[in-house]
């Protein structure tokens, strides 16, 4: 395509087209970790008012996940909340239940089979009484619980870096991040810790497949609201809500103890099958405007001036 006109305007041209520069990737995620770290101290000191830890975890962590990634996204990116794997549509949704089968399909089994095998069984709790508003309530807890999570940890501090190092290279370090945030939970061990890192290399790479965080919110969902169903802790903290609790006769290795089952030797495994299941899942892949690069412009070079 020619141009009419000088060279200075072709050079005009190609600077315009060019696109902006953005802040090295270590200034990015430096404010991005900042904000999620300011966030989470202020909010938690706000939601400790409710005086119940799952409902201030809870609450802290959705408020950062959501503030620090719509500034981030504003700051750098001239982008919205969606654009950091929210997006809905159809294959949103795809995920998103495949994601919910995946962690609820997961905690069944490490939990279903001991109580097969005769290794435990479910007792009556007294004075817990289930009902359809507490469910309801959990629920939307959880589900906020997931979100807030999955936005702070896989949003665009994890999506900024995976852009600029490579997806396992960023998925590795965040998964171990992971772990070390919840190494301070009641009951916490080596284990669990261990584990609770696994778990989030797995929601990494259940991004990295859907390039949207429905699949992993699915995922972390489902596992957190399966556990209470069986009446016991999650990450150690404790929610009854169906009257039962789950009673082991085999020893804290297999049940987790304090902790739950994420510092069973038995999710240590089920982790295993959970990745193999994401990684044949039919989990329809998204376009990602953090990680993917845009499409190239043609670039108009202007014509060679007619000699007269």
């Amino acid at each position: 395509m020619g141009v009419e006109g000088n060279t200075g305007s072709a050079d005009s041209t190609k600077r315009s087209s060019a696109p902006q520069a953005r802040p090295h990737i270590a200034v990015r995620i430096g404010v991005y970790v900042f904000l999620c770290y300011v966030t989470l101290v202020v909010f938690g000191s706000l939601f400790s008012w409710f005086d119940n830890p799952i409902i201030s975890a809870v609450g802290s962590n959705l408020v950062a996940g959501v503030f620090s990634n719509w500034l981030a996204l504003r700051i750098f990116e001239s982008l919205h909340i969606p654009d950091a794997g929210l997006q809905a549509n159809r294959a949103s949704a795809e995920n998103l239940a495949i994601g919910v089968a995946g962690g609820i399909g997961s905690a069944a089994l490490v939990l279903g089979l001991p109580l097969l095998l005769g290794a435990a069984h479910l007792a009556r709790v007294e004075g817990d009484e289930f009902s359809i508003g507490s469910l309801l309530f959990l629920t939307v807890l959880l589900a906020g619980g997931a979100i807030g999570e999955e936005l702070m940890v896989h949003g665009y501090g994890f999506q900024a870096l995976a852009a600029a190092v490579g997806p396992w290279a960023a998925i590795v370090p965040v998964g171990v991040l992971f772990a070390l945030l919840h190494g301070s939970n009641p009951g916490s061990t080596w284990l669990s810790t261990g584990i609770t890192g696994g778990f989030g290399i797995v929601f990494g790479y259940a991004w990295l497949r859907s390039r949207d965080l429905w699949l992993p919110i699915g995922l972390h969902f489902g596992w957190n609201f399966t556990l209470p169903l069986f009446g016991v802790n999650i990450s150690g903290l404790r929610i009854r809500v169906t009257g039962y609790e789950l009673s082991w006769t085999a020893g804290k290795l297999w049940s987790g103890g304090d902790y739950g089952p994420e510092a069973s030797v038995l999710t240590a495994a089920v982790l295993v099958l959970l990745f193999v299941y994401i990684w044949k899942a039919p989990v329809r892949r998204q376009s990602s405007r953090i990680t993917d690069p845009p499409a190239e412009s043609t670039v108009c070079e202007p014509s060679p001036s007619s000699l007269s």
